[in-house]
């Protein structure tokens, strides 16, 4: 399981479908969220983006900031 690098700033579509290329995902016309989804399972993570009310436990998450606001 390859470790998500924490980023202060927000990730842009084009770099997240990157990654997902990298893990072998097909992005196709999937929405960002589900996406994001899709790279956490590959990664053995929680689906979790999307869902945190302001605070998120995963402070090295890439794709906090995002999942933040």
């Amino acid at each position: 399981m390859s470790p998500i690098v924490s980023q202060s700033k927000s990730l842009k579509m084009g770099q997240i479908r990157q990654k997902a290329k990298d893990l072998g995902i097909d992005p196709g016309q999937m929405s960002k969220t589900e996406l994001i989804h899709a790279i956490q399972r590959a990664e053995g993570y929680t689906t979790c983006f999307g869902t945190a009310q302001g605070w998120c436990q995963y402070d090295n998450c890439c794709f906090r900031s995002d999942c933040l606001r």
